[in-house]
């Protein structure tokens, strides 16, 4: 048996940091596919008894622990294979930052948006969408900004908080409606220096689920 089972899916951008952080570390680890657009599995008293009661992925099982929440992975998987961490008081303190920053700023954005751009149903009325876009740009530009002065998020080095960063920053253009590379150039030079690291892999050929088998969403097969 593999040392880690991290329960995901290939289109959750939350699931794949604590997947590419399993992967950039070297860790012994598998999948477990949890079918999140049939939602049968995350629904069920057993799941939210037995591996998570907030019905969320990821959830990293080691041993007898079970962690939720990707920050807290990332953290705990650092800690433990001493890589991508930040080094000194004042390092953790930008890293937490930036994490901090990225899930209510950055992904916290970009995953709705993405969400109902591509499975909400009924689709959300276009000013919706106009209001999520306008604070992706804001944010993004932000990001691009730091990212215009250093090779990576907190200076010269990968850290944690890159990882948490670049969670939805790989999935497909199409996606979204719009091109985050071409709009935020620092940032495309940054998501290809974190694609060289040794054990990078996009979320789609990491994490099962894609593409879609028979899973349903609000009583229609998922795209």
């Amino acid at each position: 048996m593999a040392d880690y089972q991290l329960y995901c899916f290939a289109q959750s951008g939350n699931a794949y940091r604590a997947a590419l952080m399993l992967n950039l570390i070297g860790a012994d680890w598998k999948p477990v596919w949890v079918d999140f657009f049939a939602g049968l599995v995350q629904r069920t008293a057993e799941f939210r008894t037995d591996i998570n009661e907030m019905g969320e992925v990821p959830v990293l099982a080691h041993g007898d622990k079970k962690l939720t929440q990707s920050a807290v992975i990332l953290n705990y998987l650092g800690k433990r294979s001493g890589k991508f961490m930040p080094q000194g008081e004042d390092e953790e303190l930008e890293a937490l930052r930036w994490i901090v920053f990225d899930n209510q700023k950055v992904n916290g954005f970009l995953g709705p948006y993405r969400f109902i751009n591509n499975w909400a149903k009924p689709r959300p009325d276009q000013a919706v969408f106009n209001f999520l876009k306008g604070r992706i740009d804001a944010n993004l530009a932000i990001v691009n900004k730091r990212l215009e002065k250093a090779p990576y998020l907190l200076g010269g080095r990968p850290t944690i908080a890159d990882i948490s960063m670049v969670a939805y920053l790989y999935y497909p253009a199409d996606e979204f409606g719009f091109d985050i590379r071409k709009d935020h150039p620092a940032v495309s030079e940054w998501l290809d220096r974190v694609k060289a690291l040794p054990g990078w892999a996009h979320p789609y050929d990491l994490m099962p689920g894609y593409p879609f088998g028979t899973s349903l969403l609000n009583g229609k097969p998922a795209p």
